[in-house]
C-alpha cells in the first residue's frame, strides 16, 4: 500500500493493510522512515473505525473453542495462535495510537508507539514462523474479536485509550504469560518458551511506555493519577481485572498496586 510520506497517512495504511506479512513489513517500514526522518509530522488523514480484516475468523469470545493447557501439539498451536492473534492486533493499537492522539503530543510521542508498533511486528512475525514449524499458521483458527472493541469504546479520548489499552489489555500479558511459559516447559517445548520469554521482556517496555505517557498527561491537566485511570477503567471498560496479578512486571512498568488495588482489593495479595 502507497501512502504520502506523513505520518498520519502512514498509520492508516498499516491499519488498512489486511495481509499479515504486508502489514508486518509495512509497520516496521514506518518505525524505520520515522526514526530516520523520512515522515513528516503531520495527521490530515482520520483512522478507521477498524482495520482491515485479518485472514482469522472472529467469533465472540464465548463461541472461541477451548485451547488446553498446552499438553498436546493441538494445544499449543491454538494457544500459540491465539497469542499471534492479540500481537496482530496489537500492531493496529499502536499505530491507530499514534495516528488518532499523535497530534496532541510531542514528537517523542510517536517515537515511543511506533517502536512498540515495530515491535509487535516482530512478535507476530515470530510467533507465526512457530506455528509453521508445529504445522501450523495464523488464521487457521477463529480468534475472537474482543480485543479491538477496547479500541472503539476509546477512539474520542486519549487518556482513556491510554488508561485501557496498554495499562489493562498489556498489562493482562504480563500476568497470564509466566503461567504459559510453565505450561511450554512442561511440555518440553523449549523454543516457544524462549520466544514467550522474549516477549514478556519486551511487553514491560511497553506497558511502562503506556503509564509513562497517561501519568505525563494526568499531571499536565492536574488530574489525580490513580484515582482518574480507576474513573476511565469504570467509564471505559467493558470487562473485569481478574487477579492473579503479576505485581513484580508490572512494578518494573510502574504499574504499582496502587492503581488496581482500589478496583480490585485483593489485589495487592495476589502476588506472582
Amino acid at each position: 500500500m502507497t501512502f504520502r510520506e506523513y505520518l498520519g497517512d502512514a498509520c492508516r495504511a498499516v491499519l488498512l493493510t489486511p495481509d499479515p506479512r504486508g502489514k508486518l513489513m509495512l509497520a516496521r517500514r514506518v518505525a524505520r522512515d520515522w526514526r530516520l526522518g523520512r515522515i513528516g509530522w503531520a495527521f490530515d488523514q482520520a483512522m478507521p473505525d477498524r482495520p482491515a480484516p485479518g485472514p482469522a475468523a472472529e467469533l465472540r469470545a464465548t463461541r472461541v473453542p477451548s485451547r488446553g493447557k498446552a499438553g498436546s501439539l493441538a494445544s499449543r498451536i491454538a494457544i500459540l495462535h491465539s497469542v499471534a492473534h492479540i500481537e496482530y492486533v496489537a500492531i493496529d493499537l499502536a499505530f491507530d495510537l499514534v495516528g488518532r492522539f499523535g497530534a496532541e503530543f510531542p514528537r517523542e510521542f510517536a517515537d515511543d508507539w511506533l517502536r512498540v508498533g515495530a515491535e509487535e511486528a516482530m512478535h507476530f512475525a515470530i510467533l507465526d514462523r512457530r506455528l509453521r514449524a508445529l504445522g501450523s499458521s495464523y488464521g487457521t483458527l477463529p480468534v475472537h474479536g474482543g480485543l479491538w472493541e477496547a479500541a472503539e469504546a476509546t477512539a474520542d479520548d486519549k487518556l482513556a485509550r491510554l488508561a485501557v489499552v496498554p495499562m489493562v489489555l498489556e498489562a493482562r500479558g504480563l500476568d497470564v504469560t509466566p503461567q504459559m511459559i510453565g505450561r511450554f516447559e512442561a511440555a518440553g517445548d523449549g523454543a516457544t518458551v524462549r520466544l514467550l520469554r522474549r516477549i514478556l521482556k519486551d511487553e514491560v517496555r511497553h506497558v511502562a511506555a503506556g503509564v509513562r505517557w497517561f501519568e505525563r498527561c494526568v499531571d499536565e491537566a492536574g488530574f489525580a493519577r490513580h484515582e482518574t485511570w480507576q474513573r476511565l477503567i469504570s467509564e471505559r471498560f467493558g470487562g473485569a481485572l481478574k487477579p492473579p496479578f503479576n505485581d513484580s512486571a508490572r512494578g518494573q512498568a510502574g504499574l504499582t498496586i496502587d492503581y488496581y488495588n482500589q478496583v480490585v482489593p485483593e489485589a495487592g495479595g495476589r502476588h506472582t
